[in-house]
């Protein structure tokens, strides 16, 4: 099975109303890897490094003042402990403000901080300016993918919240290139000119936001059907009175009814069982994204490649940046083609595109063959650790073999891993406490972020204290794949196909993550909320058993809803 642009066979309504509001959405993500890819450039440009160096030393193979681990660990760092902090903000704003102009009070924080990273000359205005921009890239990293999944068609929402890491890959892109245009100036421009450049990735976003509409779901939790039908109405271009729409916004409707039936959402709730459950899967799920190691190529990317002896450190980002962009399209494809689980199976096992039988017959990813490829799984890691612990500084053939598997392994993760923890994030929580558990899995995402751009210069440099492991840090890298092959096989439910509400159903039902891709959904939740009882005595299968029997009676209940509802 594939993923087309063509809705399935027998789909009411338009689906490109949507496809375009979740993809122009997607370019918030733009603001994401922008900022997270611009800082490793500047690190390493000459004047910047002259002007806000306080050390006085030099470094003998580049010529350039010497920036301590603790500088450049606070400088970097403090963005993702921005965005840890908007992250966890993001939850209030969007329930208070609305998903829509959440995301627009988002990137007013986020400006605020551009503002004071352009008019810097020392490190602590600098640092200031990197916290605040990362309070608002938090705040936007956390509604964008609730935007998305509260607004696309579920035939082809992967796609849609994949796009998101899409538009990250091409804000590291356009950072690199613009840091490769600007890296040699002799002036502030050099630094100012790529930090400047994001006031018009903000005007953009704040100027699209305003014509779009509101989620319907977020009017149905505000209590406002009426508006979510014309919300609804937009996206997929049919009348209000038109019967698909009335079904999916019954559908919508009836299922925050029996959430809210079972009491009000706070944050101790998504701790409760099998919420707490998807919590705890979304966050852990996020963390590995991160400890796979990969912002450690876009912090410090530049610097790591100067300082491993290449030339031209600023191509060579651009190249890596490329390769990310690149890779990410075939995952928009095969996050509907394949599903969430096996793509992500397919990512931490790393180098096995396609596992043999011993008959030599294709079988994606079974038990015999992920046995086969485990240990090759991990290789892309060990190899670049140990080609860059070996290459020296003068070695031409050695340092190309690195950039070549850096390389393979920035496609494995662009394609899987890098889209598809957004995805599975954005789509896994019920509505009353979507907003609340997606702001804590985002900022799991941030605070190992900001962990591993603290950490790292104090693990790779060679300065007094420091752990001086070079291109040895990628076997930390290495090692985590491996318990993220678990991870997935042990946590990660199939939502392929499935709608938000019969995602709840999913884990209502089905007790192993390994045993959900087969699942079927049965529950109708505008059945299921006017069975009679109370709905906090009884389990979901017990109400669907309650509706099956009245149906059996001759109850007709579509009639009743339908006067209920309009």
């Amino acid at each position: 099975m594939g993923v087309a642009i063509r809705p399935p066979e027998g789909t009411a309504g338009k689906a490109w109303p949507a496809i375009l509001v979740g993809l122009f959405v997607a370019f918030g993500g733009i603001l994401f890897g922008y900022d997270t890819g611009t800082i490793g450039g500047i690190l390493a440009m000459p004047y910047w490094l002259r002007e806000f160096t306080t050390t006085g030393e030099i470094n003998p193979t580049t010529g350039l003042p010497v920036l301590l681990a603790s500088q450049s660990s606070e400088i970097v760092s403090l963005l993702s402990a921005g965005t840890f902090f908007g992250a966890l903000t993001a939850a209030p704003s969007c329930d208070y403000f609305g998903r829509r102009m959440g995301l627009i009070v988002s990137t007013g924080v986020f400006t605020f901080g551009v503002i004071l990273q352009t008019a810097a000359t020392k490190i602590p205005l600098f640092v200031a300016g990197r916290f605040f921009a990362g309070y608002g890239v938090g705040m936007i990293s956390a509604s964008i993918p609730l935007y998305q999944s509260e607004t696309a068609p579920k035939w082809i929402r992967g796609t849609i919240v994949g796009s998101y890491q899409l538009a990250i890959t091409i804000g590291l892109l356009l950072a690199s290139v613009v840091d490769h245009s600007t890296g040699q100036r002799n002036d502030s421009g050099s630094y100012r000119i790529p930090i400047a450049v994001q006031f018009a990735w903000a005007i953009i976003l704040v100027a699209g936001m305003l014509m779009l509409p509101e989620t319907p779901r977020m009017f149905i939790k505000r209590g406002q059907p009426e508006k979510a039908a014309k919300s609804l109405s937009r996206l997929r271009r049919l009348d209000v009175a038109h019967p698909a729409l009335q079904e999916e916004l019954a559908e919508i409707t009836a299922n925050h009814e029996y959430e809210m039936s079972l009491g009000k959402a706070t944050y101790l709730d998504c701790f409760k069982g099998n919420i707490g459950k998807r919590l705890a899967t979304g966050c852990l799920l996020q963390a590995l994204q991160q400890l796979t190691g990969v912002n450690f190529i876009f912090y410090y990317g530049t610097s790591y490649f100067t300082n491993s002896g290449i030339q031209n450190s600023f191509v060579v980002s651009m190249i890596t940046s490329a390769v990310n962009v690149a890779s990410t399209f075939p995952g928009l494809w095969m996050v509907e083609a394949w599903g969430r689980r096996p793509l992500l199976l397919f990512g931490a096992i790393g180098m096995a595109v396609w596992c043999v039988t011993d008959r030599h017959e294709p079988c994606f990813l079974s038990k015999k063959s992920i046995a086969n490829v485990y240990t090759i799984s991990h290789y892309s890691q060990f190899i670049v650790a140990g080609v860059g612990t070996g290459i020296g500084t003068a070695n031409p053939v050695g340092q190309k073999a690195l950039i070549a598997f850096v390389c393979i392994y920035i496609f494995f993760f662009a394609c899987s891993w890098g889209p598809s923890a957004w995805v599975v994030t954005g789509e896994i929580f019920p509505l009353k406490v979507r907003a609340k558990a997606l702001s804590m899995t985002t900022a799991s995402n941030w605070l190992l972020n900001w962990a591993i751009a603290y950490a790292t210069p104090y693990l790779v440099d060679d300065g007094p204290g420091d752990a001086d492991l070079g291109s040895k840090v990628f076997f930390i890298w290495g090692s985590f794949c491996f318990i993220c092959i678990f991870f997935v096989w042990a946590m990660i439910y199939e939502t392929k196909g499935l709608s938000l509400e019969q995602v709840d159903e999913l884990y209502a039902k089905v007790p192993q993550a390994w045993k959900s891709a087969g699942f079927v959904p049965t529950v109708s939740f505008q059945e299921v909320r006017v069975v009679e009882g109370d709905y906090r005595k009884a389990s979901l299968a017990d109400l669907e058993t309650a509706a099956e029997r009245k149906r059996s009676v001759g109850v007709s209940l579509s009639p009743v809803l339908v006067r209920e509802f309009w």
